[in-house]
Parts: C-alpha cells; structure tokens; sequence
C-alpha cells in the first residue's frame, strides 16, 4: 500500500478525522479566538444542580465546531458525588484532572486519578465518575459535541432539585441514557 493511501485509510478510521472530513469547509470558523481564565464562552458560569453542584465553564463550544468538538472545564465542588452510571451513544470523552482526585468507573474497570492524570471513555461504554477530593477541576472534552452543552444549561436551569427520574430525563433528551447509579467512592 502506498503511503499515501495508508494516511488516508488511517485517519478516515479514527472518529475525529471522520467527523472532520464529513463537514465543509466553509462551515468551519476562520477566525480564532481566546478564553480568559475562569471564564465559560457563550454561557458564563453554569451552576448545576442534580448530580453535583459544579461549576460549568463551555471553553469550547459545539456551536464553534459545527458540532465537532466541545471542551468545558468544571470546577468541582461535591465532595463525594458525581454523575449516574450513563452511556453516551455517539461521542467520546477524555476527563483530564487538572486539580483534585477523582473515582472513575468505566464499563467493569474502576480508576483513581490525579491532578495531571487523564482517562479516555469510549462511547457506548457505561460510565460515571465521583469527586473524591474536597474541591477539584477537570477539562472535559467530548468528540463529536453532541448535545452535552445543552444537558449543561439546562441543569443549570433548574429552579429546584430533580429526582433521579427527572435527571434520567434530562440525559435522554440530550443524547445520553442512565444504566445504573452513581459511583460510590470506597
């Protein structure tokens, strides 16, 4: 095989490069721009609520990419909560810890990490994660966008609490389905 056609072959496999190729040109962004520390774009900071009470910064935003890409940054304040075992059918996510410690359990594995450490989550594979530390902050990135930024807003959206039936809802109505509870940290 030439080495050209090798190339091609090999990044047409890869999901990012897929995703990249299947969208024009000329509906990609041609002009960069910057976020400032401590800043989320286009939404500002999103307090959750629901399966932890963070901080959601959008660095990155799907509407940047035409839905390629998205990367947020969450300030983690829930000491011992975290997200429902759940399984997104279309996209990739790479947590990377930026400070803190983190449980994470990913299909039958379980993993501890650590300020610098950073796991990949395949889609279709269950997962969740629970903040083990006091305080803590990740980058999230998610490829392709999906409909994550939306869960974000609308989690941040709520006037009360929801019930674990309301948070199950509003993961199906954003790409994602609940298949189990929470990971509890040991």
């Amino acid at each position: 095989m030439q080495r050209r056609q090798f190339v091609q072959t090999t990044l047409a496999a890869l999901p990012f490069a897929a995703t990249a190729q299947a969208q024009p040109a000329t509906d990609r962004p041609t002009k960069g721009f910057k976020i400032q520390a401590g800043e989320g774009r286009l939404h500002g900071h999103l307090q959750l609520k629901g399966v932890n009470a963070n901080i959601l910064d959008v660095k990155i935003s799907g509407k940047d990419t035409n839905g390629n890409l998205a990367i947020f940054e969450q300030t983690s304040l829930s000491q011992g909560r975290g997200t429902p075992l759940h399984v997104h059918p279309a996209q990739d996510e790479v947590f990377y810890v930026l400070d803190g410690e983190y449980a994470f359990q990913v299909g039958d594995d379980k993993y501890r990490l650590r300020t610098g450490d950073s796991i990949f989550l395949p889609r279709q594979v269950p997962h969740a994660w629970t903040q083990v530390s006091p305080k803590g902050k990740m980058l999230v990135t998610l490829q392709p966008a999906g409909k994550l930024e939306d869960f974000f807003v609308t989690m941040a959206a709520l006037k009360t609490e929801p019930t674990p039936q309301e948070v199950a809802q509003i993961f199906a109505a954003n790409e994602m389905k609940v298949v189990g509870p929470p990971l509890k940290v040991e």
